[in-house]
């Protein structure tokens, strides 16, 4: 029997010096991700995303980046059933400088881009990761053509 999961997610990323940073999370079982989880009640999806950043990052202040939003499949075994999990992904901008580690994770850390890439354990964040990247770099060259800063971050 396979049982549909919907999970919903940040990409949650910093400016610290001129260089952007993405915050990932060590789960329980060994995986470096991003902050997410399933889906409550009538939630909607940038919901969920919202309280799984508060939850596992300890973050409050951030801003979802308009335009993005990715998703990506996997399927696992759990209670004797077959979970197939759909976790949506958006990319939000933190305000605030440190992460506090959740209960659900072992450890966390703040890694530029190729530390991501290189750090990330699972195909489908990983390569989402890569697409949030480009799409951050092209606002951030749209900005910079039409305000000569980063104001798509402000």
């Amino acid at each position: 029997m396979t049982v549909k999961a919907v999970s919903a997610g940040a990409i949650l990323f910093r400016d610290t010096r001129g260089q952007r940073e993405y915050l990932l999370l060590k789960s329980r079982p060994g995986d470096w991700e991003f902050p997410k989880g399933g889906v409550e009640g009538n939630e909607e999806l940038q919901q969920t995303a919202i309280r799984e950043v508060e939850e596992e990052a300890g973050i409050a202040d951030f801003r979802l980046v308009d335009g993005f939003r990715e998703d990506y499949d996997y399927v696992f075994e759990a209670g004797g059933k077959t979970i197939h999990k759909t976790v949506h992904l958006f990319i939000a901008r933190s305000f605030e400088a440190s992460a506090e580690l959740s209960n659900e994770h072992r450890d966390l850390q703040w890694r530029d881009y190729e530390q991501a890439i290189n750090t990330i354990t699972q195909d489908g964040p990983r390569d989402i990761l890569e697409r949030a990247h480009a799409y951050l770099d092209e606002l951030e060259s749209k900005s910079e053509d039409a305000e000569g800063g980063r104001t798509y971050l402000a």
